[in-house]
């Protein structure tokens, strides 16, 4: 799914210019974001959860060189979809 994939069906929906909805898209990108950064989680009702999730340092491997690198600790977002989707797909 893409940004403009949803755009499009906020166009259609919504019946909006073209403009209008990928700024309605882009806002619910952002409102998305906010929520993760303030909370460390998301809900859409019968779609599913993102959550964010602390790595831990590890070392790694360079593919190229085969050479062990260190990979620091960091952040990632996690989806995890609902029964609903599930049973939908």
């Amino acid at each position: 799914m893409s940004k403009a994939f949803i755009a499009k069906v906020i166009q259609e929906s919504a019946q909006l210019t073209g403009a209008g909805a990928n700024r309605a898209a882009t806002d619910l990108m952002a409102a998305i974001v906010k929520e993760l950064k303030k909370t460390g989680k998301f809900t859409l009702p019968s779609f599913g959860t993102f959550s964010v999730r602390k790595t831990k340092a590890r070392k790694g491997l360079n593919p190229r060189t085969g050479e062990a690198i260190k990979v620091k600790a960091g952040k990632t977002v996690r989806f995890k979809a609902s029964p609903t989707l599930k049973k939908a797909v």
